[in-house]
């Protein structure tokens, strides 16, 4: 699969974290997330992780609170927004 361009419309800041191969989380009912190729994260001051991975897929965790979302966007158009 073909990595695909981080844009970053939402004016936060992410650090690059393209060194990891997988981030896994484990959420307080037990079950877990494996998020493979994570290239950049930002954790907001709520505990939300938001993360974008070398495939084009874009996250939005909330660890504390036990569920996450993701989405694809069309290429060429911004993967965070506020």
């Amino acid at each position: 699969m073909e990595k695909v361009e981080f844009i970053n419309g939402s004016g936060l800041t992410f650090k690059d974290i393209s060194a990891e191969t997988y981030r896994e989380y484990q959420f307080p009912n037990g079950n877990k997330l494996l998020i493979k190729n994570p290239t950049h994260l930002h954790v907001s001051a709520s505990g939300g992780h938001r993360l974008f991975t070398a495939h084009g897929v874009a996250w939005y965790v909330q660890p504390k609170e036990g569920w996450s979302i993701h989405w694809r966007v069309e290429k060429g158009k911004e993967n965070f927004l506020l």
